[in-house]
């Protein structure tokens, strides 16, 4: 069966009321915009253009300039759509006398941003036609339409962008991770829409966290691995940053947990995205996917980190060695670094600040490696009466199930507390009361809210301290119980893990604290 389409002529000429005497060809454009990139909106899109073009090539007295077009991109704001500023700005330029577009919504969600437009526009006589609301922005109504038109926009924009972070939050109140795959090594998406992990790429996570715990720093892992030139996640050019690395050490999804709600849109308009400080709710899903890092290793990660911060780790040494007169760092320096004599000695950083009894020995690199292997093999002969310790410490030291039943029971008194205090507020804005009674009660909530939120962050540190400790020691004796004494070659990791930090005394004899014996 075919198909006519018959075509009905307007009984109505689109025609400005402005410019209705006018008989000269006028030169016109049109915009089209689509928010999103999907398949139905593309077909939208392209929709859009066609129409305009046979629009505009269908009036004697019109001119086609250009069809101008933004495609995915939101038109709560100007500032992002180059389509949009290309055509102001030839406009603006004496190249265009009307441009023609589909709706205000279509042109600006922003009412300031809308108005700014139409009014630079009409000062320099170009004229705009919103088809949807019949406006022609030269008549002398138009402004008016437009304030009124964009306001509603702009409300319009308000309400999806407030439905869209609803449905966001329910999908996260419900613990479904999302994970930006391009961009984050080790894993991508499964079958089943969860983090599948890619082997590859996890033996890279592995090494990474790895290298962190035998001591290097984020700068020094991020050149080794530009160094042999192992891509990069999203970046082309194979360059590592310390962030990239120290992000990779930090992400609680390589240990099969999810935070979601780290960031927040603060604003519809500007669709600006900010780190979540509490303003909005988070939630912590455990054992969301298949774990790269096993959790002891992450959380002994995260324990370095925040034992190390402010710390410089360049070298094995640094920030490990201590003067016993003046407790300064010793730091290194470079002898005869032009000649055959190079070396690499190690003196107090307050050698010429505070006065010793006499001058302080600066040993070599090589010197004390090997006063620390002798320390080491002593310390491995009474390895069994140390295990024992260390096991006994964590079972019994370490337990935080009396700070987690607390943390549980803040975040109930919290919870209340936030309930009450807005509850205050909506009471307080729907009836009259005295004022200065209703500040009372609420800043007493209010003080209280703040003390049991300080409490709750104190209770939260000192677990992650005690977990992290735990960690700490149960990786000191895991690296013992795999060496096989004697150690007879310095070894970079064995240092960082079992030394806390040593001290050198004026005569040169130096003093290796290992690290069971400082959490003593």
């Amino acid at each position: 069966m075919s198909i006519k389409v018959t075509p009905i002529p307007a009984k109505k000429p689109i025609i400005s009321g402005a410019t209705a005497s006018g008989t000269a060809t006028r030169r016109v454009a049109a915009y089209a915009r689509v928010s999103t990139a999907n398949e139905e909106q593309a077909t939208s899109y392209v929709a859009q253009v066609d129409y305009y073009t046979q629009l505009i090539n269908s009036r004697a007295d019109w001119k086609l300039v250009e069809i101008y077009t933004d495609e995915g991109i939101t038109g709560t704001s100007t500032k992002h759509r180059a389509g949009f500023q290309k055509m102001v700005a030839d406009a603006l330029a004496g190249e265009i006398d009307l441009i023609v577009t589909k709706s205000v919504s279509r042109f600006a969600r922003n009412t300031v941003d809308s108005l700014t437009t139409v009014r630079s526009l009409k000062e320099a006589g170009v004229e705009i036609y919103f088809e949807k609301e019949n406006i022609w922005t030269l008549d002398a109504k138009g402004e008016l339409l437009i304030t009124i038109m964009s306001s509603l926009a702009q409300e319009e924009s308000r309400s999806i962008s407030e439905n869209v972070r609803w449905g966001v939050r329910k999908r996260f109140a419900d613990g479904q991770v999302t994970v930006p795959y391009p961009n984050f090594l080790g894993y991508q998406r499964g079958s089943d829409g969860r983090p599948q992990i890619v082997e590859d790429e996890a033996k890279l996570v592995r090494r990474i966290y790895r290298m962190f715990l035998a001591g290097q720093s984020f700068g020094r892992i991020a050149d080794t691995l530009t160094a042999e030139r192992i891509p990069s996640p999203g970046k082309p050019n194979n360059r590592w940053y310390l962030q990239t690395v120290a992000s990779i050490l930090q992400n609680e999804k390589y240990r099969g947990d999810a935070l979601l709600q780290k960031t927040y849109i603060q604003d519809f308009l500007t669709k600006k995205q900010v780190k979540n400080q509490g303003e909005v709710a988070q939630y912590y899903v455990t054992g969301s996917h298949e774990a790269i890092i096993d959790p002891e290793t992450f959380d002994l990660v995260q324990h370095e980190i925040r034992t190390r911060k402010g710390r410089r780790t360049h070298y094995p040494f640094t920030q490990k060695l201590q003067c016993e007169v003046c407790g300064a760092w010793y730091g290194s320096k470079v002898w005869h670094s032009n000649d055959p004599y190079r070396a690499v000695i190690w003196q107090c950083n307050n050698k010429y600040k505070v006065e010793h009894p006499k001058p302080m020995p600066h040993p070599t690199s090589p010197e004390i490696e090997t006063l620390f292997l002798d320390a080491l093999n002593n310390y491995l002969a009474g390895h069994k009466q140390i295990a024992a310790n260390i096991e006994a410490a964590i079972l019994k030291v370490m337990d935080t199930s009396a700070l987690e039943a607390e943390q549980a029971d803040l975040a109930v008194r919290m919870e209340g507390l936030a309930a009450l205090m807005t509850k205050a507020v909506e009471d307080n804005s729907r009836r009259s009361q005295n004022q200065e009674d209703y500040q009372q009660r609420f800043s007493s909530l209010e003080k209280d809210h703040a003390a049991a939120s300080a409490r709750y962050q104190a209770v939260v540190a000192e677990i992650e301290s005690k977990q992290g400790r735990a960690a700490q020691m149960r990786h000191h004796l895991n690296t013992l119980n795999a060496v096989n004494p004697p150690v007879v070659e310095f070894d970079e990791r064995l240092w960082h893990v079992l030394i806390d930090h040593a001290t050198i005394n004026p005569n040169g004899d130096i003093t290796f604290l290992f690290k069971w014996d400082s959490c003593q």
